[in-house]
C-alpha cells in the first residue's frame, strides 16, 4: 500500500557518476573540520591529531558542477565574507555502525572534486556565541560538487595534488596525503556517532588558503585523478 504524501515534495539531489548514465542519490552530507594541518592553524587551531569534529550539510546543498563547463553559482544572501574550501568528497555504497578502520574503504561508492562553500563571517559569530553552525556552513548551494568517479576506476585516492583558484590566481595548494586524519579513519570515527548508509557523502577536509569570493569572480577546483570543476559567482 502505497501511504500518500500531504504535500508535494522536492527530488532527492543527485551526483551524476562520470563515465555512463547513472546517478548517485544523496542521503547525508558528513564534512570534517580542520583536516589538514597548516589550515588548522592559519583557522586558529591545533594541528596534532586530537579528535576530529564533525558538521552537516543539507542534503539539497548540493550543486553539481560538470567537467569542462563553467556554472553559475549563486553569491549567498545574509554574508559578506563568502569563501572557498576545496576538499575531496567521499561517497558510500553501504555503511553500518562501529566499522573498522581496516574494512572502511569496502564502503565506497567513489570520489569527487567539491567545494565547502562558508559564510565565514557568519560562522565566525557562531563560534564566538558557542552556537551551531548551520547559517555559516549550510547555505542552499554550498556543496558543488563534481561528477562522482566509481572506485573501480581510480582506486582509492590518497595522495595527489588538491587545489583552488580565483580567477586564475592560485588559492590554496596542497596535497590528499596532507590529510591529519585519512578518509578509512574519518568512516570509521564517524560510525561512532552514526550509522552510515548508502548515498552519505563525505567532505574531507579543506587544506590551508581559504580565501573569500566576489560575485564576479570564477573559482576553478580541483583534485588529482578527479578532474576539475569551475564556477562563476553571480
Amino acid at each position: 500500500m502505497t501511504i500518500p504524501y500531504a504535500i508535494d515534495i522536492e527530488p532527492r539531489a543527485t551526483i551524476p557518476v562520470a563515465g555512463g548514465s547513472a546517478v548517485f542519490p544523496v542521503r547525508r552530507i558528513y564534512c570534517i573540520g580542520r583536516n589538514y594541518a597548516a589550515h588548522a592553524r592559519e583557522m586558529g587551531g591545533d594541528p596534532t591529531r586530537e579528535a576530529p569534529f564533525f558538521f552537516q550539510k543539507a542534503a539539497d546543498a548540493v550543486q553539481f558542477c560538470p567537467e569542462n563547463e563553467t556554472v553559475q553559482h549563486p553569491y549567498p544572501t545574509m554574508t559578506s565574507n563568502y569563501h572557498h574550501e576545496v576538499e575531496m568528497v567521499v561517497a558510500l555504497k553501504s555503511g553500518g555502525r562501529n566499522i573498522e578502520e581496516k574494512d572502511a574503504l569496502t564502503h565506497v561508492f567513489g570520489y569527487a572534486v567539491g567545494l565547502d562553500m562558508t559564510r565565514r563571517d557568519l560562522q565566525d559569530e557562531a563560534k564566538a556565541a558557542k552556537r551551531p553552525w548551520e547559517v555559516g556552513k549550510s547555505a542552499d548551494h554550498s556543496a558543488p560538487v563534481g561528477p562522482l568517479h566509481p572506485v573501480s576506476s581510480v582506486g582509492h585516492p590518497s595522495r595527489g595534488k588538491i587545489s583552488v583558484s580565483v580567477d586564475s590566481e592560485p588559492r590554496q595548494s596542497s596535497d590528499l596525503s596532507d590529510m591529519i586524519w585519512s578518509v578509512p579513519e574519518q568512516i570509521s570515527i564517524l560510525s561512532l556517532y552514526f550509522e552510515l548508509k548508502a548515498g552519505d557523502i563525505i567532505f574531507t577536509g579543506t587544506p590551508e588558503g581559504v580565501g573569500k569570493v566576489e560575485r564576479g569572480q570564477t573559482m576553478r577546483a580541483y583534485v588529482e585523478g578527479l578532474g576539475a570543476i569551475s564556477l562563476a559567482v553571480v
